[in-house]
């Protein structure tokens, strides 16, 4: 009878003759097998370093990460796939680069397995210092490590909150017995699983398997659950709690009452200034959109200065699905002021002639093929922050991607009472200086 396990036989370790990884590697296959767990049970997600090679070690599923990042995504897969066990292995290096992450981790009492498989340098990278090494050791780093403190792991991650704390050596016997209890516990298990590294760290420091477990019992570690720190793990807590909350309400539909001018996809460009109100007349146009039945996306532009700089909404209307939201030649441009026609400069030039452009008058747009329509806004008794509203209705004047019909139907869909009121006025004088040119 073959030997159970769950290591990929068509990708063999290759860890360096001596290292602790591959003892770490073949116990918690031993681990696996003798909890029963299939490879469609498990998720391994690994980090940067020899670590990092775990998942292409295993027959389960599988996510190679980032350095010092495993734990994000790790989370992600927990909380949408809470029947799978989540299992993350990073190096003292990851732990170093990540260590925002572990601090998180242990906070938020997400239900996951973290081994640190420590073996006190950088070993994939020339064997410099990391966060745990000793400040007397020597490494490729020179004097550096000796500036820096270690850091105690176990000790961190209890302080911030893990529940299922261990320390240990990854030589022995009942290694493969802590990381059953650390996978089957019901909460964030962290690990930190101490080795060597004779590629690079042993080397120059003396370290064996007889002077970690030393080590380990002189620090005088409680491995296992940490009674204050127990608690509901993060996805069911917030399972139940998400299940007693009201039910949202969705968004009312809104009827497609009106006919879009024209077939197949269009796109528009609305460029702005902040204070201009273009993020809302170009929600007020994708609505016009959705009257007619068409797919509408809209993305905005807009800097952190919320009151200077430019203000810019992209619209695609379209009968199909929408799977692109970007706009490298639009249908319509509106250009009402200098900030938004600067930053989208670039694409005046390439403008085929059936583009329209409609300027407001005293904006300077670049040289173009486009037709260009200028309307001035002033004389029609509009103020700046109407000109957004006005260009959409002139579009809707001009039936290019939207019609009257459609952009009214949006008002009423936006706005109520007197606001409803005040755009309709400012359209009215729009489509009626239209209709008189």
């Amino acid at each position: 009878m073959a030997e159970q396990t769950l290591l990929n036989r068509q990708r063999p370790p290759v860890f360096c003759p001596g290292c602790s990884h591959d003892s770490v590697l073949k116990t918690l296959d031993r681990a696996f097998v003798n909890l029963g767990l299939k490879g469609n049970q498990i998720c391994m997600v690994s980090d940067i370093g020899c670590s990092g090679l775990f998942d292409t070690f295993f027959n389960t599923h599988a996510l190679h990460g980032a350095h010092g990042r495993a734990l994000t995504y790790a989370t992600g897969i927990k909380l949408c796939r809470p029947e799978l066990n989540v299992v993350v292995t990073m190096g003292d290096g990851g732990l170093g680069i990540g260590g925002a992450h572990v601090l998180s981790a242990c906070r938020r009492n997400v239900d996951l397995t973290l081994l640190v498989l420590n073996n006190f340098n950088f070993g994939m990278t020339g064997g410099q210092f990391s966060a745990t090494t000793p400040q007397e050791a020597q490494v490729a780093s020179g004097f550096l490590n000796r500036l820096d403190l270690p850091l105690n792991l176990t000790l961190v991650a209890r302080a911030a909150g893990a529940p299922f704390v261990a320390l240990a050596s990854a030589y022995q016997k009942d290694l493969a017995d802590l990381l059953q209890e650390a996978i089957q516990y019901p909460g964030l298990s962290i690990v930190e699983i101490q080795g060597v590294c004779p590629g690079r760290y042993t080397k120059r420091n003396q370290l064996s398997p007889q002077s970690i477990a030393q080590n380990i019992a002189s620090a005088q570690e409680a491995n296992g659950e940490v009674a204050a720190n127990a608690r509901l793990d993060y996805g069911r807590a917030f399972r139940e709690q998400a299940s007693a909350q009201p039910k949202p309400i969705r968004p009312a539909g809104l009827a497609i009452t009106c006919q879009a001018p024209m077939e197949g996809p269009r796109s528009v460009m609305l460029l702005g200034a902040a204070g201009q109100r273009a993020i809302t007349a170009g929600e007020l146009a994708g609505l016009a959109g959705l009257s007619a039945g068409l797919k509408v996306t809209q993305k905005n532009e807009y800097n952190i200065t919320v009151l200077r700089g430019p203000s810019i909404t992209e619209l695609i209307f379209s009968p199909e699905p929408i799977d692109y939201t970007g706009i490298a030649q639009p249908d319509v441009v509106l250009a009402l002021a200098a900030e938004g026609v600067e930053r989208r400069q670039a694409i005046f030039p390439g403008l085929p002639a059936q583009t329209l452009v409609i300027r407001a008058a005293g904006v300077e747009t670049p040289q173009t093929q486009a037709q260009v329509k200028t309307v001035d806004f002033k004389a029609l008794g509009l103020g700046k922050l109407d000109w957004a509203l006005g260009s959409v209705a002139v579009m809707a004047a001009l039936n290019r991607v939207i019609t009257p019909e459609m952009l009214q139907a949006a008002l009423e869909a936006r706005f109520k009472g007197k606001a409803l009121e005040a755009s309709r006025q400012v359209v009215e004088k729009v489509l009626a200086a239209q209709t008189g040119d």
